[in-house]
């Protein structure tokens, strides 16, 4: 099975981004065959950016990010969203990759489940 988990907001402000992530690591987790893939889009393109530092005690999008990436989640990023919000030469977590609408719409019909945060 193919899950693909859409998230659009900051990756601090609200909770979604850190709701999705904690969903894709359990998934990972409980299901290993599972194929997960993350795609980010408007503010969450911000998710993606390295070396994030949060106070003691708080959650860590980075963290979390990576953590799906070492379990085998695919992460992409709207290329366009990126470039509207200055990351275009600002260093991205190392296993996130640059993407396009196209490959957006070739996810979602190539998934079995879409959810969007």
């Amino acid at each position: 099975m193919k899950i693909l988990i859409i998230i659009n907001d900051a990756p601090y402000g609200t909770e979604k981004a850190y709701n999705a992530l904690r969903l894709a690591n359990q998934l990972n987790k409980d299901h290993e065959t599972v194929e997960v893939r993350i795609f980010l889009m408007a503010d969450a393109a911000n998710c993606a950016i390295a070396n994030q530092t949060t106070p003691n005690g708080y959650y860590n999008i980075e963290r979390m990010l990576k953590l799906s990436l070492n379990k085998g989640a695919k992460v992409k990023i709207c290329g366009g969203c990126a470039d509207a919000r200055g990351l275009k030469n600002i260093p991205l977590i190392e296993g996130t990759e640059l993407s396009t609408m196209a490959e957006l719409t070739n996810w979602v019909v190539d998934s079995n489940k879409v959810l969007v945060f």
